[in-house]
């Protein structure tokens, strides 16, 4: 959180996050609301998706592994540091869960068939607040959250390959990204905007307004 004055930046908070995320569009949604954050360089491990589960309990699920593997060498007595990771899923009307495409081809499979319907995007994201005590990292509180949106995506037939080639669709769940390319072809959204693009910001402030980070 930001007060902008003169051109220049003045933060609110001297505190930062770890993002454990390599989303660019998460990254871009911190950016843009001038919270300051160091993205983690290491990779994940993210679960498989249990069909056997509702959305919710998915996301909330992945983002809570992705939270407990994240781990610091070490620190200075006393340090705090603030500690987020999230995950975002769609379900078509036929409560199909909408993973990633496995190539471009699963990819038109998946836009052709999410034409002109409703579906359903939860994200969930968890924050840590950790301390640095007697030479090792101790959760002092963990917060976790989810927030789901109905949206309809529709890319004409003759625009799929134009709108694959020129977005991050591939990496996409569903294959549907709503920023640049992609947001010509949201017809219809209700919810959070930042939770279908990955983060949901208002209820991050929330949740960071309760740990002290501000």
């Amino acid at each position: 959180m930001a007060i902008l004055t003169s051109n220049r930046i003045f933060m609110l908070s001297k505190n930062k996050i770890y993002l454990a995320s390599k989303s660019i569009s998460r990254q871009d949604l911190l950016k843009e609301s001038h919270i300051s954050f160091t993205v983690l360089d290491y990779d994940i491990q993210e679960l498989e998706i249990n069909p056997n589960i509702s959305l919710e309990e998915n996301v909330k699920k992945i983002a809570l592994s992705k939270i407990e593997q994240v781990s610091f060498e070490s620190g200075y007595e006393g340090e705090i540091r603030f500690v987020l990771t999230a995950d975002t899923l769609g379900q078509d009307r036929n409560k199909t869960f909408l993973g990633k495409p496995k190539d471009y081809d699963h990819a038109v499979s998946m836009l052709k068939n999410t034409h002109q319907q409703i579906n359903i995007c939860t994200t969930a994201f968890c924050v840590d607040k950790r301390i640095y005590t007697t030479n090792q990292w101790v959760v002092l509180k963990r917060e976790i959250r989810s927030i789901s949106s109905e949206y309809i995506f529709h890319v004409p037939d003759q625009y799929i390959d134009f709108y694959i080639k020129n977005s991050n669709a591939l990496k996409a769940s569903g294959a549907i990204t709503i920023e640049g390319i992609g947001m010509q072809f949201l017809k219809y959204i209700n919810g959070s905007y930042s939770a279908v693009l990955g983060l949901p910001l208002f209820q991050l402030r929330e949740v960071l307004e309760s740990l002290g980070f501000f």
